[in-house]
C-alpha cells in the first residue's frame, strides 16, 4: 500500500495538510500482540524560531507506544533511534523518559562505528574531542531547538553521521507488517509532504535483520524472531534496500531505461553526482523524466540558500529535463520516491529514508528503503503515480508546485560550493 503526507495552498493562499503516513504507523501500533520494532531519525518536540502547530507527532507516538505497552504487558517493544534526538547526550529526552519508564527498550545508535563522511574533520574530532565524551552544558543555544547545549555538542554534531532511517514492524494477526517511509515523529516536520509503502510478506523478516544490524552495531542484544511466513500468489515483489543497495538499485534503473519510459522523480535532496549523469543520459536517450524538487528554502523556520537542489535543477533544466518546484510555505517537500513505467506497463517503485546525496547513498548514513515492482495498474503503482501526478499539474485548484523559473539559480559560486560541499563532506545534506 502507498501512503502519503500531502499539504498545499487553496487559490487564497491557506495551507491545507493532508496527512496518511503517521496514522499508518499509529494503526500498526494499536494492532500488535507480541512485537513492535521502530527506527526513527528524528524523535523529538524541538522547534526552530516559527514553530510548527500541525501535529505533536512526537507525543502522540510515545502515547500510543504506552498505552500499547500497557494495554499488553507482554509485548516487546523497541525503539531505535539518532543520539540527536539528545543533542549527542547533552539534552534529557523527556519522550526517551517516559518511554523507558514503562518498560520499552529505547536504543540510541553507535554513529561512532559508521564511515565518516567527513573525513578531514572527523580526523581532528576522533583524535581531540572525542575522548572527553559529552555532556550537559548551557555555552551554547540549541542548533535544532529551544534550550542550551554544550560546546562539544557543535563539535559531535559537524561529524555529520546519522541514522536517517523511517521503519517499524509489528506482528498483525498471524502475520507481520512493515512500513518504510520518509517521515519522522518529530513536531517541527509535521507539516512535512511524505511517502510511504506498508507491506506484508517475507519482505517483513529482511526489515526485521536490518535493524537487528543496527542494534549489533550498537552493541545491543539483537531480537530473537522468526518472521517466517508462508509465500502467497502476490501481484507485487517487495526488496528492502539498505545504503549502498539503494543507489545500486536506482542506478540500474535509471541506467537500463529506455526511449518511452517514464521517470518521475520527488526528492527533498538531490546532489549525487552519478545520478545526476545517470538522469541526464536517460534524458539524452529518450526517457521521458519528470523531477520535482524542495527548494531548499525552509528548515524548521529558518532560510536556507537552496543548495543543492537549485545548482543541480539547473543542470537538468539546461539538459532538457522537465523540472518543477514544489511550492513550499515553511514545511519541506520531505519525500523521497522514483517511480519507472515501462511502455508495456511494469512499474518500479524506489521509496524511504534515503535523499539522492552522497551521505545517503555510499554507506554512510543508515538507509532504509523499499523496492516495489509489478504491474503498474496495481493500486500501490496507481496512487504513488497520483500523487506524483496531482503535485506536478496542481490539480483541483489545490497549488503543490511552481514553474522551474520561479527558484531558478545560475550562480557559479553556489553551483560550485555544492560541489565542494557533496565532494568534502563539509555539508549537512
Amino acid at each position: 500500500t502507498f501512503l502519503a503526507d500531502r499539504t498545499w495552498v487553496d487559490a487564497q493562499g491557506q495551507r491545507h495538510v493532508h496527512q496518511e503516513v503517521f496514522d499508518a504507523t499509529l494503526a500498526i501500533i494499536s494492532k500488535a500482540e507480541r512485537l513492535i520494532v521502530l527506527d526513527v531519525f528524528l524523535y523529538n518536540d524541538f522547534q526552530g524560531p516559527v514553530p510548527e502547530t500541525t501535529r505533536a507527532l512526537s507525543h502522540d507516538l510515545t502515547e500510543a507506544l504506552v498505552e500499547r505497552k500497557q494495554q499488553r504487558p507482554g509485548i516487546e517493544i523497541v525503539v531505535i533511534t539518532d543520539p540527536v534526538n539528545t543533542l549527542y547526550g547533552s539534552l534529557p529526552s523527556a519522550q526517551f523518559a517516559r518511554l523507558r519508564e514503562h518498560g520499552i527498550r529505547v536504543v540510541i545508535t553507535d554513529l561512532n562505528r559508521l564511515h565518516d563522511s567527513n573525513p578531514v574533520y572527523s580526523a581532528f574530532w576522533r583524535l581531540f574531542i572525542r575522548p572527553f565524551g559529552n555532556g550537559p552544558g548551557r555555552l551554547l543555544p540549541n542548533p535544532i531547538g529551544r534550550d542550551r547545549v554544550s560546546l562539544r555538542t557543535y563539535f559531535k554534531l559537524l561529524n555529520f553521521k546519522a541514522n536517517h532511517r523511517k521503519t517499524i514492524l509489528a506482528d498483525e494477526g498471524d502475520g507481520y507488517v512493515a512500513m518504510v517511509s520518509s517521515a519522522n515523529p518529530h513536531d517541527g516536520s509535521s507539516a512535512h509532504r511524505n511517502a510511504a509503502v506498508r507491506f506484508t510478506g517475507l519482505a517483513v523478516a529482511d526489515v526485521l535483520a536490518t535493524e537487528n544490524s543496527v542494534l549489533a552495531l550498537s552493541d545491543e542484544t539483537p531480537l530473537d524472531y522468526d518472521l517466517t511466513v508462508a509465500e502467497t500468489d502476490a501481484e507485487t515483489t517487495v526488496q528492502v534496500v539498505t545504503e549502498a543497495k539503494i543507489k545500486a538499485h536506482l542506478m540500474a534503473t535509471l541506467t537500463m531505461s529506455q526511449p518511452a519510459d517514464r521517470v518521475d522523480v520527488m526528492m527533498f535532496y538531490l546532489s549525487d553526482r552519478d545520478i545526476v549523469k545517470a538522469l541526464i543520459e536517460a534524458q539524452e536517450r529518450g526517457v521521458r523524466l519528470r523531477v520535482l524538487l524542495d527548494p531548499n528554502k525552509d528548515a524548521f523556520g529558518r532560510q536556507k540558500n537552496g543548495i543543492p537542489n537549485r545548482p543541480v535543477a539547473w543542470e537538468l533544466h539546461r539538459a532538457g529535463i522537465p523540472v518543477r518546484w514544489c511550492d513550499t510555505h515553511g514545511e519541506q517537500c520531505h519525500a523521497k520516491m522514483l517511480l519507472h513505467t515501462t511502455p508495456d506497463k511494469i512499474a518500479t517503485l524506489n521509496t524511504g529514508s534515503a535523499n539522492l546525496t552522497r551521505r545517503n547513498l555510499t554507506d554512510l548514513n543508515l538507509e532504509t528503503n523499499v523496492v516495489v515492482v509489478g504491474e503498474a495498474t496495481q493500486p500501490v503503482f496507481s496512487d504513488a503515480q497520483q500523487y506524483f501526478d496531482e503535485a506536478w499539474g496542481n490539480r483541483a485548484g489545490k497549488v503543490f508546485s511552481v514553474d522551474y523559473p520561479v527558484y531558478a539559480d545560475r550562480s557559479r559560486l553556489r553551483r560550485w560550493l555544492y560541489r565542494f560541499m557533496e565532494a568534502s563532506g563539509f555539508s549537512t545534506f
